[in-house]
């Protein structure tokens, strides 16, 4: 997964739950089944990029890039290893917390399958990313323990830069590649948007920890602006990509 320019675990901002480590704060049961939320969805979302990197192998022109999807692959599997076993250390059942995250990934996958390596390169880079800000959104408002796991499962994979190098490079071959992939990331962006929405304002206890712990439930003015700050951060990645946002 990529690292945004918007990151917010600046350590001066670690107040409350942010501030305290795992044993103490998960004494308070609906933080608890945030987190648990939350690690399940991470978890999911880092087993369907493993399944999806490795599809994308096949479609991939030549051996050296098969080789740097594998790696990439295999990185976001050890991501999903480390939240699978983050899980059970804390009691929990690792698919009894993902299964309710199933459908809206699968879902968002059905949607967006790619029809050629450009647009599953696209795909991984804006998807991915927009999931990355998402989290580290929520990553701000978790306990110092949960943080760290967070944070380190959201590092990027090297797909990033390896993404932007090959676009850009089809894109100087024949920029009229440049326009149809941007109305692809428009979309992408939309979908995954209408994901992450969806999650949060099905999932009470997370929805209410994402907003700073409200204790009469969803203040959409804090969640307007959190989406704001996800779309300006991809705005700055189609740039990189050489793509009109």
């Amino acid at each position: 997964m990529t690292t945004p320019d918007n990151t917010s675990d600046a350590p001066a901002e670690h107040t409350g739950v942010a501030a305290q480590n795992w044993d103490r704060s998960s004494s308070d049961p609906q933080y608890r089944a945030a987190v648990v939320d939350l690690l399940g969805a991470l978890a999911y979302g880092e087993l369907a990029a493993f399944e999806r990197l490795a599809e994308d192998a096949k479609l991939a022109p030549t051996l050296a890039d098969k080789a740097e999807l594998a790696k990439m692959a295999s990185a976001e599997f050890h991501h999903f290893e480390r939240l699978r076993n983050r899980l059970t250390e804390i009691g929990e059942e690792p698919t009894r917390a993902m299964e309710p995250f199933v459908a809206a990934l699968d879902g968002f996958h059905k949607q967006t399958a790619p029809s050629d390596w450009l647009e599953g390169l696209v795909k991984a880079y804006v998807g991915d990313s927009i999931a990355s800000d998402f989290y580290r959104e929520v990553a701000a408002r978790l306990d110092s323990d949960t943080r760290e796991l967070v944070l380190a499962v959201l590092d990027d994979t090297g797909h990033a830069g390896f993404a932007v190098e090959k676009v850009r490079a089809a894109i100087d071959a024949d920029p009229r590649v440049g326009g149809r992939l941007a109305l692809w990331a428009r979309r992408l962006m939309g979908e995954a948007l209408s994901q992450s929405q969806r999650v949060v304002a099905d999932r009470d206890a997370l929805s209410t920890m994402l907003v700073g712990g409200v204790a009469d439930g969803f203040d959409l003015a804090e969640v307007g602006r959190m989406f704001s700050r996800i779309t300006e951060a991809h705005t700055k990645r189609m740039a990189a990509l050489g793509l009109a946002a």
